[in-house]
């Protein structure tokens, strides 16, 4: 090894530049891949019977919502092989990989056949889209969240971290903002008949210019130490199921603590506007128009609750989050059941959106923030893709099950269970903000005399 090369260390200025493209480079294409993953619900009142014939609107959001459903099943498998190449090939290509897939699925629903042309094969060609957004989609989320906690600067993560769920946020809203603008462009006739595929070729087009953006991102340090270090972990094993089984408490965590924040997630998102049209008997452009102004309004928040995370601690703010969905669900969702008005519905909405940010802002920092470089990625997108394919895909599922056998409340005492279990963990785990997600900081801390918890330089190990 030559020992004349001499590191090239950047300026403030430049770190500060690299920090800021890194984040600009990773929200705009994740906003792309949750706009292309999201926009199907968005527009599943207006396909619904193309694909699924009949004369019960439930029943026919029912099929549409399990093939929504069914792509989070997907979401582990893509949390497996996507996490593991983020964790041994780096987080720039999974996340580049990740939105050609994404691409490709749009694509295909675009162009899927109705039941008139083909039966219910387009019905099939749909499900197959379905699958391999999800496969991505469960990609996007650990490589995401990693890189953009890894990019950022140690005191700044909740904030960094915020903006997955900003950029997850703006997704939808471009869908909805589309939706809106076709809704007084286009009759509902022009909508149902071929307007709604639209926003699937838009899909398409966006992930293009995505894919060019994500090949100019620069790897992570975090990544490129570990990777490249003398000390570093034999390259077996980075990324495998066997390294993750050593952190199996931590992948516990992930799933608990998901568990809630996921399913109040989909409610307040997802499942809103039909909620709002199914159970309020709202128009359903009154609906479309709570959602995206709530939406927006969320937006803007995460940024700020992430950087009280990183003055106060994570576990403050997901322990109001927990309690606040717990007993606040019932109440809420049955006032929107009953909302006669757009403002007392983007009232009562905004009012749920802004308990959920205790949790949406930086439940991405703490799972990272969880897991050593080797197996960050897989270990924040295995157990997260999991519990999203068993509570959050099938959340707007259960709540038309409920509402067609006649208990549509027993659904929010649902939402609320769910969130009283992930407020246990919150309690008992340790807050993970002084985490050191790199040898550097490890090494920092124990010269600083940090190193005596432990955690900072379990994070790394």
């Amino acid at each position: 090894m030559s020992s004349s090369a001499v590191p090239v260390v950047p300026t403030p200025g430049e770190e500060r530049r690299k920090r800021r493209l890194a984040l600009v480079g990773g929200s705009l294409g994740n906003l792309v891949e949750w706009y292309d993953w999201f926009v199907y619900a968005s527009f599943a009142i207006y396909f619904a019977d193309s694909f699924f014939p009949g004369d019960n609107p439930t029943t026919q959001l029912m099929n549409t919502a399990g093939i929504f459903a069914v792509g989070f099943l997907m979401r582990p498998v893509g949390g497996w092989i996507l996490g593991r190449a983020a964790d041994r090939h780096g987080r720039k290509s999974a996340l580049t990989l990740t939105v050609t897939m994404m691409s490709v699925a749009a694509l295909l629903i675009a162009v899927a056949p109705t039941y008139g042309q083909a039966g219910y094969f387009g019905a099939l060609v749909l499900l197959l889209a379905r699958l391999l957004q999800g496969m991505s989609i469960g990609g996007e989320y650990a490589a995401s969240a990693t890189y953009l906690t890894e990019a950022s600067a140690r005191n700044r993560r909740g904030l960094g971290s915020s903006f997955q769920y900003v950029s997850m946020t703006c997704g939808q809203l471009l869908g909805l903002g589309i939706l809106i603008t076709m809704q007084h462009t286009l009759t509902a006739a022009q909508l149902e008949s071929w307007g709604w595929r639209i926003p699937f070729v838009l899909g398409a087009l966006f992930a293009v210019v995505v894919f060019w953006l994500r090949r100019r991102l620069q790897e992570t340090d975090a990544f490129q130490e570990e990777a490249s270090g003398e000390d570093a972990h034999d390259d077996s094993t980075r990324g495998t199921l066997t390294a993750l089984w050593h952190y199996r408490r931590q992948a516990g965590l992930v799933m608990a603590l998901t568990l809630g924040g996921t399913v109040a997630y989909y409610t307040y998102t997802t499942y809103l506007t039909k909620y709002l049209v199914g159970s309020a008997g709202m128009e359903k452009t009154t609906a479309t128009l709570v959602s995206f102004t709530a939406l927006t309004l969320f937006a803007v928040l995460q940024p700020f609750a992430g950087m009280l995370s990183d003055r106060i601690g994570r576990r403050p703010l997901l322990i109001t989050f927990a309690v606040g969905c717990t007993i606040g669900t019932y109440p809420i969702m049955t006032a929107l059941g009953s909302a006669s008005s757009y403002w007392s519905a983007l009232g009562l909405s905004l009012l749920a959106l802004v308990i959920i940010t205790g949790y949406t802002s930086i439940n991405a920092a703490v799972k990272a923030e969880l897991f050593p470089t080797r197996v960050r990625a897989l270990g924040v997108a295995l157990p997260y893709a999991i519990a999203n394919a068993l509570f959050g895909g099938t959340a707007e599922y259960v709540a038309l099950w409920f509402k067609n056998s006649g208990h549509e409340t027993m659904f929010f005492w649902y939402v609320s269970g769910c969130a009283l279990i992930s407020l246990v963990t919150y309690v008992l785990m340790p807050d993970t903000r002084d985490a050191a997600l790199s040898r550097a900081e490890a090494d920092a801390d124990a010269a600083a005399g940090a190193g005596a918890t432990g955690k900072p330089v379990e994070a790394v190990r």
